[in-house]
């Protein structure tokens, strides 16, 4: 059997640092992906989409592993793409009129039909209610600007305006806000929390 570590292959993307804002180029990436809106901390929909997520790419991961060509691999971290119709929604931190997209990246050697199957056997074994609402799809977001935050979500604030001022500097703001989630927050000590931050940029 052989073992595939693709947050090593994607390191760029995948272990950021919190010392500078670095520009990396991010090609397209095939993710399973859910939208929805409201505060990820209440909303049910969230919660839904986020278990209908985990529970696809870990059934995609373990039919791959016993499958024919026997590949082992981690199943990659959540990651979540933010914005709101009207930006003021984000100063003013009401949460309930964000919009999100959620999405887990997909293997680029784990083909479409096995990532299929694996949406029909959640929905046999445990009838998720946000399975239906899923889909895969591939994302470009090209240059970007990240930094990685540690800590708390309420405290990125300050990590989001350096990727900003960074921007700013060299170029233009484009595309959405894109949050990818390092740490397991249901039993790592929030300080100790660590998230991306990309922006897009022109």
């Amino acid at each position: 059997m052989s073992k595939v570590d693709l947050k090593r292959e994607l390191k760029h993307l995948y272990q950021a640092s919190a010392k500078e804002v670095v520009q990396v180029d991010v090609p397209a990436l095939r993710f399973l992906m859910i939208d929805g809106e409201g505060d990820p901390n209440t909303s049910r929909r969230y919660a839904e989409a986020v278990e209908a997520l985990f529970s696809v790419s870990y059934t995609t991961k373990f039919m791959v592993k016993k499958g024919a060509r026997g590949i082992d691999y981690a199943v990659m971290p959540l990651e979540g793409l933010w914005w709101s119709d009207d930006l003021s929604v984000f100063t003013s931190n009401d949460r309930s009129r964000w919009k999100w997209t959620m999405m887990i990246m997909q293997p680029h050697f784990v083909e479409d039909a096995v990532i299929q199957a694996a949406v029909a056997e959640v929905k046999r074994k445990k009838a998720l209610p946000a399975v239906d609402s899923l889909r895969l799809e591939s994302f470009t977001e090209g240059s970007c600007a990240q930094i990685l935050h540690v800590g708390p979500f309420a405290e990125e604030g300050p990590t989001i305006q350096r990727v900003h001022d960074f921007i700013g500097a060299r170029s233009a703001l484009t595309g959405k806000h894109h949050e990818v989630y390092l740490s397991d927050i249901r039993r790592a000590d929030p300080a100790k929390w660590k998230t991306i931050i990309r922006q897009p940029m022109e």
